[in-house]
């Protein structure tokens, strides 16, 4: 058995986790650690056109970026496209790439992995010729080859074999893949194209080292490793595992000890930080063919387990193997353009109090006392989730306007067969199907950065949370004022406190904004009173 390239992937696929942006001491650390037992192909980023969002030097991997590191002569870098920027480009495919890569002899960038679907193949191969002619070593990483037919994969190795590309890769996109799926993909690869082979593995089944090294008996020259399996949902194969695996064909390591040194310093901060790696919310993912981000994005707003749970359980309905960033609104997402709804808030909220209850802790303590108001003084009363544990017949409005939060909420906001307020404009025509039996008030949303722009029919708002939500729901019904309830807040150390406390900084400011007043403990700046006392 012929020696095994290894690309070492930490700084392009860990970035899913840091923003792709990376402590220079680290970046030079790992250069110097990798180099010093024997590893010499590192994918030091992604190269991309998109910067409307803050993305760290790592997304961007420019010819600069890379010469103000020290790199041993050894060393081969590389650098990964999504092919979709490039063909979908406003200017021709040629003039795309000569933006995003000079030729080969004013670079330091040895070679240029273009991800693409099978649908882009084509495409791409036209791309990969392109950067071919500028003198880079190109592979093609085709995802989500689990999704694909034998028919297609086969195909996909006739159209490789008419190109000039030099190495073909699959990615185990979904981390669903077993050594049965492994054996197939490269039989029927290696149909036609016989040029070499490269893998990509995830970690949701805890496969990932596993089904790299069964690659690798089956003929595959080109594997990937994250130190740590630091990368994308559950992560990938550790490159401090599978340089011990590959020494069984042939390939030379040094002592491993500048690594763990590493590790220790660098990645188990990072670890401990970001919590990459599989758990069973991955697993089931990988199980039922979901794609990892929407497990990824599911954690970093904290559903609780149940919610992660029917969540799951919905987009294994949902069909959803491929990532849409349309089904996942969180803060990390683009700004959405301001759509109008065909509900006016003020039919039903003008010059009332509107109580706004979301499920902390602190409301099950006061629980009886804010049930004894609402029957009192008839506030109208919005909930922002359906776990909130007011008796559902208080309840006037259910609200919502992250999809993938809507998505575990469906069934219980069903069974309450009370209206739900959101916007039409968000929701795929898959989502949309499932809300059939639901009433539904469709109140518009967008998204600007620190902007409440509040109107009749829709709202701007600076995060798609639906705390925002509410209360540009509330103000636009030109509510008398507007109470609080639940809003416990997470902690000094939890991110989300900041980020909902400047929202309600921002709402604050705006000139409709309505007096806010918190009936429970709460740990964000609105002025608060006893529910006791009102």
């Amino acid at each position: 058995m012929s020696k095994i390239n290894l690309i070492e992937c930490t700084l392009r696929d860990g970035g899913y986790y840091n923003n792709w942006d990376f402590d220079r001491k680290l970046v030079q650390e790992y250069i110097y650690s990798l180099n010093s037992i024997g590893i010499t192909h590192i994918e030091m980023g992604f190269r991309s056109f998109q910067s409307k969002d803050f993305k760290g030097p790592n997304w961007y991997t420019t010819d600069n970026y890379i010469k103000s590191f020290k790199i041993p002569n050894r060393i081969k870098i590389g650098v990964m496209v999504n092919a979709y920027e490039l063909i979908s480009h406003k200017l021709n495919l040629k003039k795309a790439i000569d933006l995003l890569f000079s030729k080969k002899k004013l670079s330091r960038v040895n070679f240029v992995r273009l991800a693409c679907h099978f649908s882009e193949f084509k495409k791409t191969i036209e791309a990969a010729n392109i950067l071919k002619k500028k003198g880079y070593q190109v592979a093609v990483n085709l995802m989500q080859i689990s999704e694909r037919t034998e028919k297609e994969i086969i195909e996909a190795g006739k159209l490789a074999k008419k190109s000039s590309i030099d190495i073909l890769y699959f990615a185990d996109s979904l981390g669903s893949m077993s050594d049965i799926h492994i054996n197939k993909i490269v039989r029927n690869l290696a149909l036609n194209w016989k040029g070499e082979i490269g893998i990509h593995t995830h970690n949701n089944l805890g496969l990932a080292l596993s089904n790299t090294v069964t690659a690798i008996k089956r003929g595959v020259k080109w594997v990937d490793s994250t130190v740590m399996g630091m990368g994308r949902g559950a992560g990938n194969a550790q490159t401090e595992y599978l340089i011990l695996e590959l020494e069984k064909f042939q390939n030379k390591f040094y002592n491993n000890l500048n690594l763990l040194k590493l590790i220790k310093f660098y990645f188990e901060p990072l670890l401990q930080k970001y919590k990459w790696g599989i758990n069973s919310y991955y697993y089931l993912a990988g199980k039922f063919g979901i794609h990892p981000t929407y497990i990824q994005e599911m954690i970093n707003i904290k559903l609780s387990e149940n919610k992660m749970l029917e969540g799951i359980s919905q987009l294994k309905n949902y069909g959803a193997s491929r990532y849409d960033v349309n089904l996942v609104r969180s803060e990390f997402q683009k700004p959405i353009k301001l759509k109008n709804g065909k509900w006016s808030p003020k039919s039903k909220m003008l010059r009332k109090e509107v109580l706004l209850v979301t499920s902390g802790p602190s409301l099950l303590d006061y629980k009886i006392e804010i049930e004894n108001y609402i029957s009192k003084f008839k506030p109208i009363v919005i909930a922002l989730n359906s776990s909130t544990c007011i008796n559902k017949k208080l309840i006037d409005f259910y609200v919502a306007c992250n999809p993938l939060t809507l998505l575990s909420d469906i069934k219980k906001i069903k069974n309450s067969k009370k209206p739900i307020i959101l916007p039409k404009s968000i929701l795929s025509k898959n989502i949309a199907s499932k809300l059939k039996s639901l009433k539904i008030l469709d109140y518009g949303v967008g998204i600007a950065e620190n902007k409440f722009d509040i109107l009749d029919k829709c709202s701007r708002v600076p995060k798609l949370y639906t705390v925002a939500y509410a209360l540009s729901v509330a103000t636009s019904g030109q509510a008398k004022r507007i109470l609080l309830a639940g809003f416990d807040g997470y902690g000094q150390d939890d991110r989300r406190t900041k980020i909902v406390d400047n929202i309600f900084y921002i709402y604050s400011s705006n000139k409709k904004a309505k007096q806010l007043l918190g009936i429970t403990p709460s740990s964000y700046s609105f002025e608060t009173k006893s529910v006791y006392a009102l």
